[in-house]
Formats: structure tokens, C-alpha cells, sequence
């Protein structure tokens, strides 16, 4: 079987359609959404019409859940702009998303953590930044869906794949819409790719064991940048031009 896997597009449509044409030309059984979708600088409404016509296999992210269920004035601008552009139809959708989807038997796709949209699974956030989490940190935020042959999360926006001694491959697609920013929970750090590329995976279990080519795409990012300008987000706009977080 053969998954492509996208995940923290976050509004950025001509992001979206550049990976959607590059999914086309190598092939996919399954094109699989690991959540964030919509919230960011860019063009939530625009973006959601897309996916939910698109009728991919999707789970909900952290900022699906917080444009449903934060007051408007504990929301981010991101989740603002969501929140401002999004209907009753989105809203209903983003509702009937799941925390984790099985895409096939023992196959697990989820945002953070199968238990949690917020937890970086294969990162480590401590006083002086972000490190790759080892694999007994891994391992325990993965708790009963440690021993799965694959494993499909997002939310840091950095691609990784983490072959565990359990036989369990992780994989974590990158950022197909947004790759770099910076967090001050649970301590300041940035995560940034380095790149303005979108990013997306595809698995496939050809070899007789799940393998993962992790990809990246061009895409006008340049257009994005700026229309991430006029609404009011320079912070974004530089972020995708340049795959760095400041």
C-alpha cells in the first residue's frame, strides 16, 4: 500500500495544490491529513472548501480544536482569522474529525500524540530549546501503540522518519504549508525547516516493511508570503519565504 501524508498546512492553498500535483504524478493509494489545516496567516476558508471536496482520510489538529472551543479572546491571530473566515459547514466538519484514524490495520494516524493534539512526539522542548526526543521519551507518549508498524503524527512541522527498536516506524511529514515559527510553551523555542519548500511523505510497504521518502515541493511561495502580508502577518510572510522562524 502506498499513503501520501500531508500535515500543518495551515491555510496555505497554493501550498496545497503544488503537493496535490506532485502527489498525483508519483502515485498514492490513500492521501492521509494530519491536522492543522486551516488556522495561520493565509486563507483558512479558501482552504477548507478545498480539503472538505477533497475528501481525504483526516484527523483534527490542536488548531481545529481551538477555533471550536476557545473564546474568541484567548484565540491566536492565526486561529482569529480561521474563526472570521470559517462556516457553519467547516465548523461541522472540523466537529466530526477524529483524534486518530486507523488507515489500515496497524496503521496509526494522529497530530501530536495518539492521546494528546499538543505533545511533540519526536521532539523535546527544554530551557534552551528543542532537541530530537530519544527513543524511550518517544516510546512512552506512544504508550499501547508503541509496537505499530507505522506511525503517522505532525504538529512540529519538521520532517523526521525514527525507525524504533520495537520495529515501528514513525514518520512525520513536515510542514506542507508553513515551515518555520516559534513557541514560548513549554519554553521559547523555534522549529524551522531551513527551507521555504512544502513538505509532505509517502509511505509504502513494498519491501515487506513500512519505508518513508520524505519530499519537499516548490511552490510560489512568494505569493503566500504576501498574501500572509495583507492580513496583517509579516511575521508569517517571513517565515515562508525563508523556512526560518526569526
Amino acid at each position: 500500500m502506498r499513503i501520501a501524508v500531508i500535515s500543518d498546512l495551515h491555510g496555505n492553498l497554493p501550498a496545497l495544490e503544488a503537493v496535490l500535483a506532485d502527489i498525483a504524478e508519483r502515485g498514492a493509494d490513500v492521501v492521509v491529513n494530519l491536522g492543522d489545516m486551516v488556522s495561520g496567516g493565509l486563507a483558512p476558508g479558501a482552504t477548507a472548501d478545498r480539503l472538505m471536496e477533497l475528501g481525504q482520510v483526516s484527523v483534527r489538529g490542536n488548531h481545529e480544536r481551538q477555533v471550536l472551543q476557545n473564546p474568541y479572546e484567548r484565540m491566536s491571530r492565526s486561529d482569529r482569522l480561521a474563526h472570521d473566515q470559517l462556516t457553519e459547514a467547516h465548523r461541522a466538519w472540523f466537529a466530526s474529525l477524529p483524534l486518530t484514524a486507523e488507515i489500515v490495520p496497524g496503521v496509526l494516524a494522529f497530530h501530536g500524540s495518539p492521546y494528546d493534539d499538543l505533545v511533540y512526539l519526536l521532539d523535546t522542548v527544554e530551557q534552551d530549546g528543542a532537541r530530537p526526543a530519544t527513543e524511550e521519551e518517544v516510546t512512552a507518549r506512544l504508550g499501547e501503540y508503541a509496537t505499530w508498524p507505522l506511525l503517522l503524527c505532525g504538529h512540529t512541522h519538521l520532517q523526521r522518519r525514527v525507525r524504533l527498536s520495537t520495529g515501528a516506524l514513525v514518520v512525520n511529514p513536515g510542514s506542507a504549508g508553513w515551515p518555520a515559527y516559534d513557541d514560548d510553551q513549554p519554553y521559547p523555542h523555534v522549529m524551522e525547516s531551513g527551507t521555504p519548500h512544502a513538505r509532505y511523505a509517502i509511505v509504502d510497504d513494498a519491501s515487506g516493511r513500512w519505508e518513508a521518502e520524505l519530499l519537499a515541493v516548490n511552490y510560489d511561495w512568494e505569493a503566500a508570503a504576501m498574501l500572509a502580508e495583507s492580513n496583517g502577518r509579516p511575521d508569517v510572510a517571513g517565515q515562508l519565504r525563508t523556512g526560518l522562524a526569526r
